[in-house]
């Protein structure tokens, strides 16, 4: 396995994989594809966005200046017309694909719309990748709710089946269907020389940080309410997610995008990344801990007999991500609540802070790192 280099954020971490490498991301514009093109311009890779305009003028993307520093182009996903002659003008050698239409209760309003984006938005990126010269490396990011769920205690592994209960779920689970085909089909690790091209899909946790203003969320909706001096609204308090800080899951997708051409094999798999059991929390600690690290306030039941199914409980089996790729959770859910809060009451340069903020993270590889003996 090769051995992977950490420390202060810089282009020598991943033993320099990214260094000028052309890297696209579909869904730049939104929480998750902002944070990670942070990431991979600081790596000194040519990042490529192709996504739909941002939700609200304060997202991270827009308030980072990103549009600035990267190459922005605007585009739905279900459109392949339009995605294709990105992939044919851009030559991408590495592609994340984070657009998604991300929310479960827009789900029930839309479900059209939700199994086109994310389905046939999947499917495009797929075709894209089958057709393109450049590329070697997919990384295509679902979700943990793709699995099939059945209220159980323990974490569901990779080889778990999938499934859905909402239509979001559901479309996540049809998208997994998707990539394990086009992986058996078209990109077989036994066939690696012929084609040269490895794919993957990475399911993650419920994932905190900076800069992310989706309605129904619960730290956007804390941070809202906060901001107004009124009681945080909590539908259900006692729902249970595997929360785990942004940086975290980016740093396993990273990790696992510089592994995959080396043994298409052995990486170019499903990999989890969730938090440890002490993170798996009800929503009503999460928004104490959110009211303590913010300075006050107060939470209230937001009760309404007619709201959608949600999940009760949650939780990933990581084992896979730990054993493989000797990736493990490094920020307590506590570190990862107050790091997020101090991103939204902080005022200046929110691309600095970002940067500081993945620094601060890379700094906490070095002992686990030295103590795995990498």
């Amino acid at each position: 396995m090769p051995v992977e280099v950490v420390g202060l954020m810089d282009t020598s971490m991943f033993g320099g994989f990214f260094q000028g490498k052309n890297v696209l991301i579909t869904g730049h514009t939104g929480f998750k594809g902002s944070w990670l093109s942070v990431w991979l311009l600081a790596l000194g890779a040519k990042v490529i966005g192709y996504a739909k305009d941002p939700r609200t003028k304060d997202d991270n993307f827009v308030v980072s200046g990103l549009s600035e520093k990267l190459i922005d182009i605007r585009g739905d996903i279900r459109d392949l017309q339009k995605l294709k002659k990105v992939f044919d003008a851009q030559s991408p050698e590495i592609v994340f694909h984070m657009a998604a239409q991300p929310l479960v209760r827009h789900s029930y309003l839309n479900p059209a719309e939700t199994f086109e984006t994310n389905v046939m938005g999947t499917l495009n990126v797929l075709e894209c990748i089958r057709s393109s010269p450049s590329v070697k490396v997919g990384v295509l990011i679902t979700s943990d709710k793709c699995y099939e769920n059945k209220e159980q205690l323990w974490g569901y592994r990779e080889s778990d089946p999938v499934g859905g209960f909402d239509p979001y779920s559901a479309s996540k689970g049809c998208a997994e269907l998707l990539i394990s085909s086009y992986r058996n089909s078209f990109f077989n690790p036994n066939d690696f020389e012929r084609h040269k091209k490895a794919i993957a899909s990475v399911r993650a946790g419920n994932v905190i940080g900076g800069g992310d203003y989706s309605p129904d969320r619960i730290i956007p909706d804390c941070i809202k309410a906060l901001s107004e001096e009124r009681p945080v609204e909590v539908r259900n308090p006692d729902a249970v997610r595997p929360w785990q800080h942004v940086l975290e899951p980016l740093y396993g997708y990273l990790l696992l995008a510089s592994l995959m051409q080396s043994d298409a094999a052995r990486f170019g798999t499903a990999f989890n990344f969730g938090p440890d059991f002490a993170s798996i929390s009800p929503v009503r600690e999460v928004v104490k801990m959110v009211i303590d690290a913010w300075g006050g306030g107060e939470w209230l039941l937001s009760e309404n007999k007619n709201a959608p199914h949600e999940a009760g409980f949650l939780s990933l089996d990581c084992t896979k991500a730990k054993t493989l790729l000797r990736w493990m959770p490094r920020l307590s859910l506590r570190e990862a609540v107050e790091s997020t809060v101090f991103w939204y009451r902080s005022d200046g340069d929110k691309y600095s802070l970002c940067r500081k903020q993945i620094d601060d993270y890379c700094q906490k590889l070095i002992p686990a790192t030295k103590a795995e003996g990498i």
